[in-house]
């Protein structure tokens, strides 16, 4: 995410009152306290007392009663509670003894802070319950949202109390609210029971992503927001939409409609996809591929056609020697980037055709003479071709995003370096000249994962590509597998920022959009279990499988 949300730290007044009450058991007496404070995380993990009224007169005529009067009521033992079984798992879970919570029509959802209002109306809608807006009181039954005061948390993280019939869910930013969210509604999905104590999560990586190619297959804007809803649910944070290429150019475009194809979105859909992402906190992250895989706006421009010394074309490479190559992705960069608001860009970069021939300077002497102009007499078309990807840079620099690009954009032994601030999506290790992942973390480089091995679900599985199944990600890729099957060192593990399982449409009509939803569900689950825990993940495949077969 670009931004979360955080509320400004208070001093908390005091604690709501204690309530005491004698419990009798066949021969023994015990004695019970449940305490709430703000928080909802103090006082004993168990409950076994009647719950508080609603009002504060009732609750002081409570306090009374119980004070001079302990009146012995009936109550059940409970086993200690097991942790709540999720996907993503939480990273941890403080048992208690109690009957847990599930939600009953009626029931409230409350907010301690106004910030948190979408996310409580979105939960209120899933359960069946009502929300009540801000409030202070307390009722049995009650889910309560609230922001901590913990400056120095994960944005994404969050605590989840069940305790005396109520539920807390609260976080330092409004991001990990809501993926505490997430975590009791699949709790209670199918009449489940979210368990007595505390779950404490937050995820390993901070990017979490699924790519979809929108550009070789019209996807339509339906069938996209269901996809949003579903990497809501599993705590996933960017959809990447690569809407350009070869192919077609399938978003409408103002500044130059000529390139847009049929069928495309429309602006007004792509608006809704991209707030319904932001309901569930999800940035989506547009892409214009270029200086390769430009074929749709080369075919409406064909005088910005990359042609060699013998004037044959080159498939899909824009001719970055002129001015007028630059001037038209610009123009459609800063178009887009007033669609999608998010603070990601991805501006491509890979498989630039003109620099897959043996000698680029000698085919396409135009590029080299650029080269030469720009960047000194020793200057390559390599060093021309970096320049590019950093001018888009700076173009989407002064819209504040983030932007990455494909690791066979990046070159070495170049005068040109690539801005040190762009992110490498590192996908393949195939490309003329591979670098291996090492030679980018070395240089300091943040790194995006979207191995080819694991993480590509290429339609029609053309060249080598196969489809990618669930288990062999769930039980063979962890982040640091950026390239084949091999780990990077683990010490580079902070510079890996996370990964993307992507759906590519090579061979666009092998499958229906229904077919594309049912292949990619169990990988999409297995690739988000990885990235939000670290390690090796609890359980076997099987027991991952009938999990998600549960919770739908």
């Amino acid at each position: 995410m670009s931004q979360h949300r955080r509320r400004t730290p208070q001093h908390k007044v005091g604690q709501r009152a204690l309530l005491v009450g004698v419990l009798v058991a066949g021969l023994g007496v015990g004695l019970g306290l449940w305490a709430s404070g703000d928080d909802g995380d103090s006082g004993p993990t168990g409950s076994a007392g009647r719950q508080p009224s609603g009002s504060a007169s009732s609750r002081a005529a409570e306090e009374s009663r119980s004070a001079a009067e302990p009146t012995p009521s009936p109550t059940k033992s409970y086993a200690l509670s097991s942790t709540p079984r999720t996907i993503p798992a939480v990273r941890s879970h403080t048992p208690a003894r109690g009957p847990g919570w599930r939600p009953v029509r009626g029931q409230r959802v409350v907010v301690g802070d106004a910030d948190l209002a979408d996310e409580a109306r979105l939960l209120a809608r899933e359960l069946g319950l009502s929300y009540a807006g801000e409030k202070d009181d307390v009722l049995a039954g009650d889910v309560r949202l609230s922001l901590n005061d913990d400056e120095g948390a994960d944005p994404e993280s969050y605590s989840l109390t069940v305790r005396g019939g109520r539920v807390n869910i609260s976080g330092a930013a409004d991001a990990g609210v809501f993926y505490g969210t997430r975590t009791l509604k699949q709790t209670v999905h199918a009449g489940g029971t979210a368990p007595e104590g505390v779950v404490r999560d937050e995820p390993a990586k901070p990017v979490r992503g699924f790519m979809l190619d929108i550009a070789r297959k019209h996807f339509t804007a339906g069938w996209i927001e269901d996809r949003v809803r579903e990497l809501g649910d599993l705590k996933f944070n960017q959809l990447g939409l690569h809407f350009s290429d070869d192919q077609a150019f399938r978003i409408q475009s103002d500044s130059h409609p000529e390139v847009v194809s049929d069928p495309h979105l429309t602006k007004a859909e792509v608006r809704r996809i991209v707030a319904l992402a932001a309901e569930r906190h999800i940035t989506v992250v547009p892409e214009i591929d270029s200086p390769g895989h430009l074929g749709a706006v080369i075919a409406a421009h064909p005088d910005l056609q990359l042609r060699n010394t013998s004037g044959t074309a080159t498939r899909g490479a824009i001719d970055i020697s002129k001015d007028e190559s630059h001037q038209i992705v610009d123009d459609l960069l800063n178009e887009f980037a007033e669609v999608f608001p998010g603070g990601q860009w991805h501006l491509g970069g890979d498989e630039y055709q003109a620099l897959t021939v043996s000698d680029p300077e000698a085919s396409f002497p135009q590029l080299a003479a650029a080269a030469r102009q720009e960047f000194g007499a020793g200057a390559t078309v390599e060093d021309l071709a970096t320049g590019w990807v950093n001018d888009r840079a700076a173009t989407m620099r002064v819209h504040d995003k983030t932007v990455r690009a494909w690791n066979d954009g990046f070159f070495r032994d170049t005068s040109v370096t690539a801005d040190k601030d762009i992110q490498v999506a590192y996908w393949t290790g195939k490309e003329i000249g591979a670098r291996l992942p090492v030679e980018y973390l070395s240089a300091g480089r943040q790194v995006i994962n979207y191995n080819d091995e694991f993480l590509y679900y290429v339609l029609g599985q053309p060249q080598t590509f196969v489809y990618p199944t669930g288990q062999r990600i769930f039980e063979q890729w962890t982040p640091r597998v950026l390239r084949g099957t091999e780990a990077v060192p683990a010490k580079y593990d902070g510079q890996i920022l996370g990964g993307s399982f992507a759906v590519w449409c090579d061979l666009a009509n092998s499958q229906t959009q229904d077919q594309v939803a049912a292949g990619i569900r169990m990988p999409l689950r297995a690739t988000v279990e990885k990235l939000w825990n670290p390690g090796t993940p609890q359980g076997s495949w099987a027991e991952f499988r009938a999990l998600a077969d549960r919770l739908g």
